[in-house]
């Protein structure tokens, strides 16, 4: 019997996905992988890019959004990005997400979306996502931090066992999510090396005016953590 995929590893990782802790009032999970259609299109892109075992270099954010990752359970994959750049048709709301619209610029200079799931597989420190009055609440904030810090040390060693590189990790968000990621792969050495860039939802915001030197940036420590493309 042949061994399992990294893709078919992942799909099990979600399939089992599940959130059991307690948060305080006000803040509620968003697990799309709860969803069957959300499930099924993971599971066709999965198969799709990931049908090998080849190992990747992770790429993880900081916590799934309600626009990308949270409707379509791909990370920094919004609708139109998957049905355009995946070709995976959806019936979810075609509304771009900044951050998902910064990666696949990345991609598509990168050479398209084969050779860099080749390479890659982008994920999340927290791989399920939480909100706060129906707005987008990150996974370091100090009212759920020492909460879901378990769950992220739990869900990156199942992710790292489906076949992870462990020399290098590229972390997307600095500030808060830098230092307190920092701190949880100091403590379990998870990866020997951690590049941390500016998240893409910032550059996209605030410095957009700099899109092209940050594509180049990317693209540089990119191929320093998983080789030139």
């Amino acid at each position: 019997m042949p061994l399992p995929t990294f893709g078919e590893k992942m799909l099990g990782f979600y399939r089992r996905l599940h959130w059991v802790a307690k948060l305080p009032a006000g803040i509620e999970v968003m697990n799309p992988y709860a969803r069957p259609d959300v499930l099924g299109h993971v599971e066709q892109f999965l198969r799709r890019f990931f049908a090998d075992r080849h190992p990747r270099v992770y790429v993880l954010g900081i916590n799934p959004g309600r626009f990308g990752a949270g409707l379509t359970g791909l990370t920094f994959t919004d609708p139109v990005a998957m049905e355009q750049f995946c070709n995976l048709p959806n019936t979810f709301p075609k509304r771009r997400e900044l951050s998902s619209v910064f990666m696949y610029e990345l991609i598509d200079a990168w050479g398209g979306v084969r050779p860099f799931y080749r390479r890659f597989f982008l994920s999340a420190v927290s791989p399920l996502g939480f909100l706060r009055q129906g707005k987008n609440f990150n996974w370091y904030h100090p009212r759920i931090r020492k909460i879901v810090t378990p769950f992220i040390v739990k869900t990156l060693a199942q992710q790292l066992a489906c076949g992870g590189r462990r020399e290098a990790v590229i972390l997307l968000g600095r500030g808060e999510n830098q230092q307190h990621f920092t701190a949880i792969n100091r403590a379990h050495e998870f990866f020997k090396t951690v590049y941390a860039l500016d998240h893409p939802r910032f550059i996209m915001q605030y410095r957009r005016t700099r899109l092209a030197a940050y594509l180049r940036q990317y693209r540089e420590t990119f191929s320093q953590a998983g080789g030139t493309p």
